[in-house]
C-alpha cells in the first residue's frame, strides 16, 4: 500500500520517539506518524507501571528485543545480554527509572569538538530546563526545570542502610551532594527518579499518551521499519511490515528515533553506511557513511554485594509468598514496597587524579539482587552497583542480514584498553574501601560478590569478566558531527544526515560521547533539541550557569583528562566555580 502521506513519520516509538511526537505535533497542524515495532504500553501493565517490577520485563520476549552483543573476547567470550525496551516509551517503560543528567563537563566536552559548539552545557541547559519538573528542587534553582513534562520525584532514602552507606562515603573522604543533576555532581545523595505518586513515569506516559487523541497525531504499533525510501538521496518515506503485510507511507521528513541499536540497524538496510558493507549484502548504498554503525559506547557495570546483619534490607520482599500483599498495597494507594525502583540513592567519584570530573557512578540498593531478578543467598543483604564511565573502548554495529528483524553483529569491546582495565581495578578498590568503613559495619555480615578471595588486580579484572553486564547505556552509533569528519552521521545544527535531504536522526546514536550517568536524561534533552532544529525554530537561548569544577577542570578546558592538580585529592576535592 502507498496511500498515506504525513508531514513527519517518526521511526520509533521510544523515549525520543515520545517527545518528538508531542513537539512536532503540537501545533495542531502538521501530520505525524510514529511507527513502532513493540506494542502498546497499556495502562495496567503491572509489569511496565508498577516501579518495582523492573526486573520481569529485561529478558522476557513479550517486553524485550532481547538484543546480545557478539562474543566479547576480553570478557571469556561471553554474549552480554542487552535488553531494549518492546513497546511504546522504549526502554523508558522497563529501565530502573533513574534519572542522571550527565556532568556539565560532558556537554563542555561535546561542544569542544569541532563543529559541535551549540551543543555545550549552556546550550543543552535550557532543554534540560524544558523538559522536567524537578520536585525536590528549590524554585530559585537556575540550574532545575520547575513546569516541564517530565515530573522528578527525589528518591527518600529512608531506609537505614542508606544513610549509613551515604555517612561511610563520607568517612571515606567522599563530598556529600544536595543535587548530583544541580550545581554539584560530585559527591554522595538521593537520586532523582521517573516515579511519580508511586507509579513509572515514562517518556510515553509523561509525552506521548496525553496528547493521542491529537487528530494530526497517528501512532502504530506492531509496526516494524524495513527501510527508509530514497529518490536520490532524498528520503520519501519509509517501508514497514505490520501483521504480515509490507506498506509504504510517505513523508516529507523521515526522523529516526530507534535507538543506538535500531537506527544504524535501518540506516544500513536502507543503503546509509560504509558502502563496501553494503555491497556485500547486496544493498546499493544511497551514502556512503563509513560512520554508521561505529563508535559504538556502553557502560559496564558490577554489583558488590554485602550480606546484612540486623532485618532492615528490602531482602525478604523478594519472598515469592510477600508478592499478593505487596501487590496489593501499590493496586489500592500505589504505596508500600512496589513503589519504589529502589535506585534511590548513590554518587560520583573520581578514582584517580587524572581525570576532570567523576568517572565512577554508584547506585545503592538497600536489597542485593541482580538486575534479572537473581537474589543473593542472604537472608538480608544491600549492594552497589558501579563501573567506569569513561572506557575508551569502542565498538561497532553491522548489519548481517537484508532481514530488518535479525538482530545486528553488535561487538562492544569491553575490557579491551589499558584505561578501562585500570579503572575497573579503581572502581573495586574506591567501592570496597567506602563499604569498610565504621558506619556500615554495624550492618555488614561480610561481602558476597565478588567475595574476599578476589583481591589482585588479576583477580579482579578477571571477575569482572566473568560477571559483569551492561547497564544498558548504548549509544553514539551515528554521531553528531560536521560533514568535515569523515565519522560523523549526523549534522549538529539540524539532525540531517550527512548527504541526505529529508532523513533526520534523534536519539541516542546521535550522541558523540556517552555521558557519565545513566542516558536516558540526556536523550530526552537531546530530542527536546532537536525538535526545535527540525521545526526551525530558533533554539533555546544559552544560558550561563555556574557549576561545580574540581580543580583539575581547568575553566574552558573540556577535555576528560587533565594535569593532575597541585593540591587536594579524590577524597577531598579543591573547590572551583566554571561557568558554563
Amino acid at each position: 500500500m502507498t496511500n498515506e502521506s504525513y508531514d513527519y513519520v517518526i521511526v520509533g516509538g521510544g523515549s525520543a520517539g515520545s517527545v518528538l511526537a508531542d513537539r512536532l505535533s503540537a501545533d495542531g497542524k502538521s501530520t505525524v506518524l510514529v511507527l513502532e515495532a513493540g506494542r502498546s504500553d497499556y495502562p495496567w501493565d503491572l509489569f511496565i507501571q508498577m516501579p518495582a517490577a523492573l526486573t520481569f520485563p529485561s529478558g522476557n520476549r513479550f517486553y524485550d528485543w532481547q538484543y546480545q552483543s557478539d562474543p566479547e573476547p576480553h570478557m571469556r567470550g561471553r554474549r552480554i545480554a542487552h535488553a531494549r525496551g518492546k513497546v511504546l516509551g522504549g526502554s523508558s517503560s522497563i529501565n530502573g527509572m533513574i534519572f542522571q543528567r550527565g556532568n556539565p563537563l560532558d556537554y563542555e566536552r561535546w561542544g569542544a569538538d569541532p563543529g559541535m559548539e551549540t551543543w555545550d552545557f549552556a546550550h543543552c541547559l535550557p532543554y534540560f530546563k524544558r523538559m522536567e519538573t524537578a520536585l525536590a528542587a528549590d524554585p530559585s534553582d537556575e540550574l532545575r526545570g520547575h513546569d516541564g513534562p517530565l515530573v522528578l520525584e527525589r528518591g527518600p532514602a529512608r531506609n537505614p542502610l542508606f544513610g549509613a552507606f551515604f555517612k561511610a562515603a563520607q568517612q571515606a573522604g567522599h563530598a556529600r551532594t544536595d543535587d548530583v543533576n544541580g550545581y554539584r555532581q560530585e559527591g554522595f545523595g538521593p537520586f532523582d527518579r521517573n516515579v511519580h505518586k508511586g507509579q513509572r513515569l515514562s517518556a510515553s506516559r509523561a509525552y506521548l499518551r496525553p496528547h493521542r487523541k491529537r487528530k494530526n497525531l497517528t501512532v502504530r504499533t506492531r509496526a516494524l521499519a524495513a527501510k527508509v525510501n530514497f529518490t536520490g538521496t532524498t528520503a520519501t518515506g519509509v517501508t514497514y511490515r505490520r501483521n504480515g503485510r509490507m506498506s509504504t507511507v510517505n513523508a516529507k521528513e523521515v526522523v529516526l528515533c530507534g535507538g543506538a541499536i535500531n537506527t544504524p540497524q535501518l540506516l544500513q538496510l536502507s543503503g546509509v553506511g560504509e558502502a563496501n558493507h553494503l555491497k556485500s549484502l547486496g544493498i546499493k548504498p544511497v551514502v556512503d557513511l563509513p560512520g554508521v554503525g561505529e563508535n559504538l559506547q556502553d557502560h559496564l557495570e558490577v554489583y558488590v554485594q554485602h550480606s546484612c546483619t540486623q532485618p532492615v534490607s528490602m531482602q525478604p520482599n523478594l519472598s515469592l509468598w510477600r508478592y499478593p500483599l505487596i501487590g496489593l498495597l501499590w493496586l489500592l494507594g500505589r504505596t508500600g514496597p512496589a513503589a519504589t525502583n529502589h535506585f534511590e540513592g548513590g554518587g560520583f567519584v573520581r578514582s584517580n587524579e587524572d581525570v576532570s570530573y567523576p568517572n565512577l557512578m554508584f547506585h545503592f540498593l538497600p536489597v542485593a539482587v541482580r538486575y534479572d531478578g537473581q537474589k543473593a543467598a542472604a537472608k538480608h543483604g544491600y549492594q552497589v552497583h558501579v563501573g567506569p564511565m569513561y572506557s575508551d573502548a569502542r565498538g561497532s554495529l553491522k548489519i548481517t542480514s537484508t532481514d530488518p528483524s535479525k538482530h545486528p553483529s553488535m561487538l562492544f569491546n569491553y575490557l579491551s584498553t589499558d584505561q578501562d582495565k585500570r579503572e575497573w581495578v579503581e572502581a573495586i578498590r574506591v567501592t570496597r574501601d567506602i563499604l569498610d568503613q565504621p558506619a556500615l559495619a554495624p550492618f555488614s555480615g561480610g561481602e558476597l560478590s565478588p567475595g574476599p578471595s578476589v583481591q589482585t588486580d588479576e583477580e579482579i579484572l578477571e571477575w569482572v569478566a566473568k560477571d559483569a553486564e551492561t547497564a544498558l547505556h548504548p549509544s553514539c552509533t551515528a554521531k553528531m558531527g560536521p560533514a568535515s569528519d569523515p565519522m560523523a552521521v549526523v549534522d549538529p545544527l539540524t539532525m540531517k544526515v550527512h548527504g541526505t535531504s529529508g532523513l533526520r536522526v534523534a536519539d541516542a546514536s546521535a550522541m558523540p560521547y556517552v555521558t557519565n550517568g545513566n542516558i536516558y536524561a540526556p536523550v530526552m534533552m537531546l530530542a527536546e533539541k532537536a525538535a526545535d532544529l527540525i521545526l526551525g525554530r530558533q533554539p533555546l537561548p544559552a544560558q550561563k550557569a555556574d557549576f561545580y569544577r574540581h580543580r583539575s577542570a581547568v575553566p574552558g578546558n573540556a577535555a576528560l583528562v587533565a594535569e593532575p592538580a597541585e593540591t587536594g585529592s579524590a577524597a577531598e576535592p579543591a573547590t572551583s566555580l566554571g561557568r558554563a
